[in-house]
C-alpha cells in the first residue's frame, strides 16, 4: 500500500490552490472585465481584436482593481470611489492617449467641435469622454463584481501583495500604452498641458481622500421608501441612453452650437447625481438597486454599440455579429448577478 502522506500533501496543496483562487476571484473577474466593458462592449473594438484584451486588461482592470481596492480599504464609499474614477479618466485622456489635447487623434478630428483655444481642449469631446471612463469604465464593472459576490461589497479582495502586484502591472499597462499612443500619432501635447492634466488628477486623488469615510458619515434620516429596483434600471437605461442620443444628434444633425450638446451632458449629470444620491439615503436601499444601476447603464452600451463604428473598420457584418455576443454576454451577466443576489437573500432567510 503506497504511503499515505504525500497523497494528502496533494489534496492540501489543491484545496489550498482552490482557496486562494476563491478568495482573489472577484478581483480576477473585475481585471478582465473592466476593458471588455470600456471597449469590446462599447463596440469601440471589434471582437475580432480581443487578443488586445491582455495588453489592455493592466491599465482598465489594474485601475479599476486599485480604485476600488483603495477605496474599500480607506472605508470610504462610492463617492470616493467616482471621484477617482474621474481621476483615472483624466490621466487616460490626458496623459495617457492625450486625446483631450490631440486636434487629429486616430484621424477623427476629435476638437474641431467645440474647441476653446485657451485651454487647447473640446468642451463637449472632453465631457463625452471623461463621462465614458467615470461611469463605464471604472464604476460599472466595480458595482458589478461587487453584487456579483455581496457577501464580500465592502471588504478588501486583495492582500498587501496582490495590492503592490496590482500597482506594478497598471503601470507597466499605463507606460505600454502611452508608448503605443505615441509610436502611432505624431502628436505630444505641450507641457503646460500635461502638466495641467497631471495637476488635475491630483487634485481629484486629494479630494477622493478628503471625503469621510462611510462610518463617519450621518446616519440616514429619510423616512421614505426607495424606489423598485426595476425602476432604478430603467432610469439608470433612460439617463444613460439620453446621454449617447445627445452625442449622435449633435453629429448627426452637424449642430453649430456647441454648447447645447455641452448644456445638456451637465444637467442630465446634475440630475443623475441628484437622484441617485437621494434614493440611496432612503430606506429600503440595497444590493438590488446597485445592480439595477449598473445593469441599465450596461445595456446602455449593449444598445450603442451596434451605431457605433469600431476602430478596426473590418468586416461591418463581423462587428455586427460580435457586437450581438457581448451584448448577449452583458445580459448573461446581469442575470448570472440576480442569481447570486436570489441565493444570498435565501441563504439569509434560512439563517434567520
Amino acid at each position: 500500500m503506497p504511503p499515505a502522506g504525500p497523497a494528502n500533501t496533494t489534496d492540501g496543496s489543491r484545496d489550498s490552490i482552490g482557496m486562494t483562487f476563491s478568495r482573489i476571484a472577484p478581483a480576477v473577474i473585475l481585471f478582465f472585465l473592466a476593458p471588455l466593458v470600456a471597449e469590446f462592449l462599447l463596440g469601440n473594438l471589434a471582437i475580432t481584436m480581443l487578443p488586445a484584451l491582455i495588453v489592455l486588461a493592466p491599465m482598465y482592470g489594474g485601475g479599476a482593481l486599485l480604485i476600488r481596492e483603495v477605496v474599500r480599504r480607506t472605508g470610504r464609499g462610492w463617492p470616493g470611489m467616482i471621484v477617482l474614477a474621474l481621476a483615472y479618466a483624466v490621466l487616460e485622456e490626458g496623459i495617457i492617449t492625450q486625446s483631450l489635447f490631440n486636434p487629429n487623434y486616430l484621424g477623427e478630428r476629435l476638437l474641431d467641435y467645440g474647441f476653446l483655444p485657451a485651454l487647447g481642449i473640446a468642451l463637449p469631446w472632453t465631457l463625452f469622454v471623461l463621462t465614458l471612463h467615470t461611469v463605464w469604465s471604472i464604476s460599472v464593472p466595480i458595482a458589478l463584481v461587487e453584487v456579483l459576490f455581496p457577501e464580500r461589497r465592502t471588504t478588501p479582495w486583495l492582500g498587501r501583495p496582490g495590492l503592490a502586484s496590482t500597482f506594478v502591472l497598471f503601470a507597466i499597462g499605463s507606460i505600454a500604452i502611452t508608448a503605443a499612443t505615441l509610436s502611432t500619432e505624431a502628436f505630444v501635447a505641450p507641457v503646460p498641458q500635461l502638466a495641467g492634466a497631471a495637476a488635475a488628477v491630483i487634485v481629484l486623488i486629494v479630494a477622493a481622500f478628503s471625503l469621510p469615510p462611510e462610518l463617519h458619515r450621518p446616519a440616514d434620516t429619510s423616512t421614505r421608501p426607495a424606489p423598485g429596483a426595476w425602476s432604478v434600471g430603467a432610469f439608470s437605461l433612460a439617463a444613460g441612453s439620453i446621454f449617447m442620443l445627445i452625442t449622435i444628434f449633435a453629429q448627426t444633425l452637424h449642430l453649430s452650437d456647441w454648447w447645447i450638446p455641452v448644456a445638456l451632458y451637465l444637467l442630465l449629470d446634475a440630475v443623475v447625481i441628484v437622484v441617485i444620491r437621494s434614493w440611496s439615503e432612503r430606506q429600503g436601499w440595497g444590493d438590488w438597486h446597485r445592480l439595477a444601476l449598473a445593469g441599465g447603464a450596461l445595456l446602455t452600451y449593449a444598445w450603442y454599440a451596434f451605431p457605433q463604428p469600431s476602430v478596426s473598420l473590418g468586416n461591418s457584418a463581423i462587428d455586427l455579429a460580435g457586437n450581438a455576443v457581448f451584448a448577449a454576454g452583458a445580459v448573461l451577466l446581469i442575470a448570472v448577478a440576480a442569481r447570486r443576489l436570489q441565493r444570498a437573500g435565501s441563504a439569509d432567510s434560512s439563517a434567520a
